[in-house]
Formats: structure tokens, sequence, C-alpha cells
């Protein structure tokens, strides 16, 4: 049986048929077995924009990270010689459709949108934040107001619990997953889903009384109570997961091949030290991008999805 999440998405991703400038959408392609689309085999194909198009995952309010990727894009700017610009997207769903229709380059696409973006928008993944020792990731986390009579997740039985976004791992998919099979709780028969559209915002519906319970990315959660937007007395968690991969950061297949190396040379070049980036990513021990593989590092990811049921597919 095919998930509700593919149902959710098809509104989405049914925007276009044509990619820039009127050519087809891309067809997906992969004569290596890495589960990742190939690049074009005819160079026809290929995009070499002047522009760079840089986006951030929409977990919180893009605002706040226009300013603490600057220094980032400038070195991207400099390793690629092309400008490169910051591209606030407000939803997963607006991320995807600006990946798909040729309109963003260079993004990070959140753990749970990556199968998507991989297979429906061309996302070629290549690095994720890590601490210095290598380790990565973070955990879904059940919370609920610090003074909820909520103390277990079977609690949640009768009650209302406060998704973000279909395509989130941690604000959706995992924590659905998790609840049916370790709890035997479903949405619509259990307990009531309702969606808030991003970490932040479920997280302050917790801390201000409006969401009985929510299910968020604690690496968020750990930002958030670090820039004194939120005080940890104000919620308690009832449920940590495993640690899953944390945002994977990519560019679109179909780039120049050159081109596309610059851009994963800029990655790996970064000097952290002293920057906004690390001064915000830091507060989650993230001091540096690492190489990964689509195959490898997002296999729990894809059997979470493969549980509930979720095909890659447009109709």
């Amino acid at each position: 049986m095919k998930s509700r999440l593919l149902a959710l998405l098809l509104p989405v991703l049914l925007f276009s048929a044509c990619g820039p400038g009127g050519n087809p959408v891309f067809t997906f392609v992969d004569e290596d077995g890495d589960l990742v689309c190939d690049a074009p085999a005819d160079p026809e194909q290929w995009i070499s924009p002047d522009r760079l198009i840089f986006a951030y995952t929409p977990v919180e309010d893009p605002a706040v990270y226009q300013d603490v990727w600057a220094g980032f894009i400038d070195h991207l700017a400099e390793v690629t010689g092309r400008e490169v610009v910051f591209f606030p997207v407000q939803s997963n769903a607006a991320q995807l459709e600006a990946m798909r229709a040729g309109r963003l380059h260079v993004t990070g696409f959140n753990t749970g949108s990556v199968p998507i973006a991989v297979n429906l928008c061309g996302f070629v993944p290549f690095a994720m934040m890590a601490a210095m020792d290598g380790s990565f990731g973070y955990e879904m986390e059940l919370i609920v107001p610090a003074g909820s009579e909520i103390e277990k997740p079977e609690d949640l039985e009768g009650r209302e619990l406060a998704f973000t976004s279909p395509t989130s791992n941690s604000g959706h998919k995992a924590p659905s997953v998790i609840l049916e099979s370790k709890f035997g709780l479903k949405a619509g028969r259990d307990f009531t889903a309702v969606f808030s559209g991003k970490h932040d915002n479920s997280i302050l519906g917790i801390v201000n009384g409006d969401y009985e319970a929510a299910s968020v990315a604690n690496s968020v959660l750990g930002r958030m109570i670090e820039r004194g937007v939120v005080d940890p007395a104000k919620y308690r968690t009832v449920f940590r997961s495993q640690t899953f991969p944390t945002t994977a950061y990519g560019h679109a297949y179909n780039l120049e091949p050159g081109l596309a190396e610059k851009i994963r040379s800029a990655f790996f070049s970064f000097s952290w030290e002293g920057t906004k980036l690390a001064q915000e990513f830091g507060k989650n021990g993230e001091e540096q991008f690492i190489p990964i593989t689509y195959r490898e590092h997002w296999a729990v990811i894809r059997e979470i999805d493969e549980a509930q049921g979720v095909v890659y597919e447009i109709r």
C-alpha cells in the first residue's frame, strides 16, 4: 500500500512538466548503481550558470541563516568564480520545487527530504556536517510542555501530536513509523496529527502551550536553546530515537562536471574557525563537512520510507 506521504507530495511535485528553458525534466538514470542520478551523457544538457543559487533547508527562520551562511557563500563564490545568491526558502515543498525546476543549484536538504530530492529532483548529495572526530547526526525527540500529564509515548493516545511537514524525517516520517511499530499508535486512529510547518514552530508551540506534544529534531532544539529562544525548563522529552544523519548538502545533477567538482571542493576546503557557521552549528558539535554517499548514509531513512510504503514517483 502506498503511503499517504506520496499523496501529500503530489500537488507539490506536479508543478511542471518542463525544466529551465522549456526543456523536459530529467529522466532518472543511474548507470553506476550509486542510487543517485547520473550527470547527462550529452554535454549539451549540462548547465553552467554565471549565478549559483544556494539554499539551506528551511528548518528555522531563513533570515537567521542568511547571515550564518554569508562567509561560506563568499568562499563558494571564490572557489567557483561565480556569483552566489542565498535563496531563503520558506518550506520543504518550495525547496523541492526549486530544485526540480532548475532554479536551485546548491543546497542542503533536510534528512527526510533527501530521498525525494534525489529521486524526483536530481539532487546529488555529497557532504554532511560532523564533529572533528567524524561523528554526526541528531535524534528525533517527542517533547511536551513541562507541566503536561504525558509521561511516555503511550500517553499520546487520544491526544494531539504536532508534526512539522510530511517530508521531514524527525518531524513526521520517523515518529510515524516508531509510534506505530513500537507503541501501536497510529495517526488518525489513536491520536490527532497536525502540521506546524517547521521545527521551530513546533518547538515554540510546545513551550507556549499551543501543542500537547510535538516530534522535533533535537539539533534544532539545541540551537534554539543556545540562542536563548527556548527555555529548557518549559518542555520535557518523553522519547528519544536512534541517531539519524543530518542535512545533506549537494548540487543539481546536470551541472557541468568541472563546476560540480569546484562546488564539492568548496565545501571540503572551507575553514570553519572563527566563522558564523562554526558559531551556529558548533552548538551541536558540528565543526566540518565530511563526504557522504546516499547509498550508505541514507540507508536507514530509505528503510523508514519503505516501512511507510513510500513510492518515489509522479503520477
